[in-house]
C-alpha cells in the first residue's frame, strides 16, 4: 500500500563555489537540521548548485541584460523560435527549453550559470560519494525549471538522475476496471522533481529537498534523464 510521501526543504545549504563537494554540503545540512539521509531517500538537487560546484560558469556584462545572449546562441544545436529577446532552442542534451538553459538568477550579478557537461553523470558522482564514503543507498534527481508548450507557467525537471526508473511503464498492466493499459508510461524523476520543488521554492535559497517513501522497486534502475526520458528525434512528432 502506498503510505505517501514525505518531502523535506533541506535547509542551510551554503554559497556553492567551484569545487565545492556537495555529498559533504548536504551532509552537513541534514545534521545542523536534525534529519538525517536515510537508505532508500531520494536527493532532488537544483542544477544551479550542481553547475556552480562544476565551474559551469560564464561572466557576463552586469550592466547589459543581453549579454549572456552569444553563450545561448553558443550552446544551442538547434534554434527553435525567437520572440524578442527570447530564443527556444536544442541544446547538446536534447533538452528544448528557453535560453539554451542558461540562466543569470540564483547566481551572483556579472556571471551566468550553465547546463551541466553531463547532468546525468553529475547524479552518479553525488550518489557514488554517499555510497562509498558513507555507506547510503539514495536515489538522486537533478532539476531544473522548464517552460511548456501550449500551457502557461514553469514547472521543475529533471535533467539528471541516477538510482531511481527514470520512466514507470505501466504498459501490459491493468487499469481499476481491468483494461489493458497500451501507452502509459510515467515519468517519475519529472514528477518528483516538481513535488520536490514546491517546498524549494524559487528565490528561497533552499536548493536541495529530501524526498521519503519513494516505492523501493524505484530504485533499483541504472537508466538517467538523458537515456530514458529524452525522446529521440524520429519518435518525436513536433521535431
Amino acid at each position: 500500500m502506498n503510505r505517501g510521501l514525505h518531502i523535506v526543504p533541506l535547509h542551510g545549504i551554503g554559497e556553492i563555489q567551484r569545487g565545492t563537494d556537495l555529498s559533504e554540503e548536504i551532509l552537513a545540512a541534514c545534521h545542523s537540521c536534525g534529519f538525517e539521509l536515510q537508505h532508500g531517500d531520494v536527493l532532488v538537487v537544483t542544477q544551479k548548485i550542481v553547475s556552480k560546484s562544476e565551474g559551469a560558469m560564464e561572466q557576463v556584462d552586469p550592466t547589459n541584460p543581453l549579454s549572456h545572449k552569444p553563450l545561448v546562441e553558443r550552446e544551442s544545436v538547434r534554434i527553435l523560435r525567437r520572440r524578442g529577446e527570447l530564443i527556444i532552442s536544442e541544446t547538446k542534451h536534447g533538452f528544448v527549453c528557453a535560453n539554451a538553459g542558461i540562466d543569470l538568477s540564483n547566481v551572483a550579478q556579472g556571471w551566468a550559470a550553465l547546463l551541466p557537461e553531463d547532468p546525468d553523470r553529475s547524479a552518479r558522482r553525488l550518489r557514488d560519494q554517499l555510497a562509498g564514503r558513507h555507506g547510503l543507498t539514495v536515489g538522486v534527481i537533478i532539476s531544473d525549471t522548464f517552460g511548456r508548450p501550449w500551457r502557461r507557467g514553469v514547472t521543475d525537471v529533471a535533467i539528471g538522475s541516477a538510482g531511481i526508473t527514470p520512466i514507470l511503464d505501466l504498459r501490459g498492466t491493468e487499469d481499476s476496471y481491468g483494461r489493458e493499459l497500451q501507452v502509459t508510461e510515467v515519468c517519475v524523476v519529472d514528477e518528483l522533481a516538481a513535488a520536490a520543488d514546491l517546498v524549494m521554492g524559487k528565490a528561497t535559497g533552499v536548493p536541495v529537498a529530501i524526498i521519503r517513501g519513494v516505492d523501493p522497486t524505484w530504485l533499483e534502475s541504472h537508466g538517467g534523464v538523458l537515456t530514458d526520458v529524452v525522446r529521440s528525434p524520429q519518435d518525436d512528432l513536433f521535431r
